[in-house]
């Protein structure tokens, strides 16, 4: 068994890859340039790939870019600050985007012969992100069915579908992943901003998980006050 995982570089996505490899099964990494505005998680997508000695595919779908229009991932459209579950998280959204990207790791899935293709969307996105619910995994999962149908047989995989960041954050604690060496922020500088949406709930899942949290941030303690959070120890 192989499969294929669609991997930013997150916290998530750095996890799954991690669980699919602990079980022996991973046969390639595959990483999007959608033409966001900023490499840094596709850079630490690569580091994971060399660490874990495994092929990566940095797939350019970044002429999209001029028609993925209207959010702060893409367009200059201001970084939403505070909580991840306000509604101002809704600014990040990129039209169609997991559609577009888990239908490529499906072709490559099927040239590279896996068995599976494993994605890190979790119940923490429901809310926002329509492309990470339940239901469009059930929908995109016979979608492929029906498109590979009597080609191939490529399962997808979604483990974290109803795991909140918390829980994955614990999941790879066990695996030993080195979540500083994952990068969330949705800002691109040298270092984590920490005030973002993104760089909130990093911050907050590691702090339920129990996890230190060794990632350099410019504003280490903001999420504390946008979360109501007390966590003594956690840095």
């Amino acid at each position: 068994m192989s499969c294929v995982v669609v991997c930013s570089g997150g916290m998530d996505s750095v996890t799954l890859a991690h669980l699919v490899h602990d079980e022996g099964r991973l046969a390639r990494l595959v990483t999007f340039d959608y033409g966001q505005r900023h490499r840094r998680e596709i850079e630490h997508a690569a580091r994971l790939a060399a660490n874990l000695a495994t092929p990566h595919d940095v797939v350019d779908i970044s002429k999209l870019r001029g028609f993925l229009s209207g959010s702060a991932l893409t367009d200059d459209v201001p970084v939403p600050e505070g909580h991840y579950a306000e509604d101002n998280m809704r600014s990040t959204v990129v039209a169609n985007r997991n559609p577009i990207m888990f239908t490529i790791a499906f072709a490559i899935a099927a040239g590279a012969g896996a068995d599976s293709v494993a994605a890190a969307v979790h119940a923490g996105d429901h809310f926002v992100y329509p492309d990470c619910r339940p239901e469009f995994v059930a929908a995109f999962a016979e979608m492929e069915r029906l498109a590979l149908d009597g080609m191939w047989r490529i399962a997808f995989e979604t483990p974290f579908v109803e795991m909140s960041k918390a829980e994955i954050a614990a999941v790879g604690g066990r695996l030993g992943v080195a979540f500083e060496e994952t990068w969330s922020c949705y800002e691109g500088g040298q270092r984590h901003c920490g005030r973002c949406g993104t760089c909130v709930e990093r911050r907050e899942a590691l702090a339920l998980a129990g996890l230190e949290d060794r990632t350099d941030y410019e504003d280490p303690d903001y999420w504390q006050s946008v979360t109501g959070a007390n966590a003594p120890g956690v840095t």
